[in-house]
């Protein structure tokens, strides 16, 4: 469109209106190469834009791919390293060893019990008490009557008695026996005699057949004499067992009479007394129990497949359940050669000295025997990290040293020199970072597990802050533990 002064108008001639259309021509054009050079300048500005951000990104790349190669600027690590606990591995005694469970046995204790009917007048001991052998424990009168005493006093005397007259009268028939074997040689030696004469004529034969019955009469009245000596002696034997079975009677009922102490047949711990003082008790009644307690064994049932292993002598360790340091050292001292029918299993004891006194007798306690030892690593379980079924650990390193640090300035290389092994000039705590390390492990030993391939003694390795941390992870020593050789870490500040 044109403007409006360029209209034609029938006031203005021919002439002028040629005139004002070129000039407003001139104008237009004038006006459309104005335009175009401002629009080729705003695309020039657009272009250089484009041009910055291009080579800005592209540095800022750079940058990252660089600071990634020589690590993070000095200052900044610090702020990313994540804080961790540190270990020093050292060779230690690696166990072969098994768990089980056992209680404890007393090889020496008594159940004291009365020796007769009484009723319980003193107690000298309480539960617990040690004693030693001879020492008294309890007192009881016995329920025996004066009467009673008189009664075994007076069947003694009389037993006594016929005793002594069995004697005599054996005495006196044994001296008759010997009159009557005289008498019974006389009347051989006067009936040979007399038998000689008769044959010679001098003498008839009835003086031969009196002499015969003198005879007869004398060996008859020997006889007689020796079967009286055998019964008086039967009797006297009678008369010898009841005079001992009155006395025995009479003394026990003598010692029923009396105070009745019970005392110590060895030495060690008082048990449980469940009896009181008055209490009427009897024959085989429990009074109470004393136990030793210096010597102790227990029974342990080994599966029969882990039989083979067991030897006399081999190293037992007894546990207090939910411990893991050992209250006794012992060994084995029996293996049975039988396998329990039942359970599978073959029964093998140990015997543990108790001179500090920190076992008790039926005490039920954790078992470990140690079937081997030998030389070996540990760690932490703490300090195993699984990632798709292998374990790793982390090991603290030194960061990697850049390819173009030698070009640096000697200054700098002098500055830098001047720092500990590990940590940057300028700088108080030590720059590492943690390695992920494949391990091979072996079996469990308390809260440790051995490494059987992968570390080596005098590295060391992180035990905690494991999940902050990733390959090549910039971290910052806390503390650091040494292991003293028996398994048990101890901190040290670094």
């Amino acid at each position: 469109l044109l403007p409006m002064s360029l209209q034609p108008s029938s006031s203005i001639d021919g002439s002028s209106v040629d005139e004002q259309v070129d000039e407003q021509t001139e104008v237009i054009e004038a006006s459309q190469s104005s335009v175009s050079s401002s629009q080729a300048r705003k695309g020039n500005w657009l272009l250089m834009l484009a041009a910055f951000g291009i080579v800005l990104g592209g540095g800022f790349v750079l940058w990252r791919i660089l600071g990634s190669r020589s690590g993070p600027p000095q200052g900044m690590e610090m702020s990313q390293a994540v804080p961790v606990t540190l270990a020093r591995l050292q060779e230690t005694t690696v166990r072969d060893e098994t768990a089980f469970v056992g209680t404890l046995d007393a090889q020496s204790g008594v159940l004291l019990q009365p020796e007769a009917d009484g009723r319980l007048v003193r107690i000298y001991v309480s539960a617990g008490d040690q004693v030693e052998a001879g020492d008294p424990i309890m007192e009881l009168r016995a329920d025996r009557s004066q009467s009673e005493l008189n009664a075994a006093l007076a069947s003694v005397s009389a037993a006594r008695s016929a005793r002594d007259n069995s004697r005599a009268q054996l005495r006196s028939l044994e001296a008759q026996r010997i009159r009557f074997e005289a008498d019974v040689n006389l009347q051989n030696i006067e009936y040979g005699r007399t038998q000689r004469l008769v044959e010679q004529g001098a003498l008839s034969q009835q003086n031969l057949d009196e002499v015969e019955r003198d005879r007869n009469a004398a060996l008859a009245s020997l006889r007689a004499a020796v079967e009286e000596i055998e019964a008086a002696q039967a009797s006297l034997d009678q008369a010898d067992a009841f005079f001992n079975q009155s006395e025995a009677t009479a003394a026990a009922t003598r010692e029923d009479l009396l105070d009745k102490t019970v005392t110590a047949p060895i030495g060690g711990i008082i048990g449980d007394i469940p009896v009181n003082l008055g209490d009427y008790v009897q024959l085989g009644t429990t009074l109470t129990s004393i136990t030793q307690n210096d010597n102790l064994e227990i029974d342990i049932a080994v599966p029969a497949e882990q039989a083979d292993r067991l030897e006399p002598g081999m190293l037992v360790e007894l546990v207090r359940f939910g411990a893991s340091e050992p209250v006794a050292e012992g060994a084995i001292s029996f293996v049975s050669p039988q396998t329990d029918v039942n359970t599978q299993t073959v029964l093998a004891k140990a015997r543990f000295s108790n001179a500090a006194g920190r076992l008790q007798d039926n005490q039920r306690l954790d078992v470990r025997v140690v079937f081997d030892e030998q030389p070996g690593l540990l760690v932490p379980a703490d300090a195993i990290t699984r990632l798709g079924g292998q374990a790793f650990v982390y090991v603290a390193a030194d960061p990697e040293v850049p390819e173009d640090s030698a070009s640096e300035d000697p200054a700098s290389e002098d500055a830098t020199s001047a720092a500990p092994p590990g940590q940057a000039a300028g700088q108080s705590e030590p720059q590492q970072v943690a390695k992920l390390r494949p391990v091979t492990l072996g079996a469990m030993q308390g809260n440790d597990i051995q490494v059987l391939d992968g570390l080596s003694p005098g590295e060391t390795i992180v035990t905690s802050g494991l999940l902050n941390l990733q390959d090549g992870s910039p971290i910052m020593p806390q503390s650091e533990t040494s292991d003293d050789g028996q398994g048990a870490p101890q901190a040290s500040t670094e």
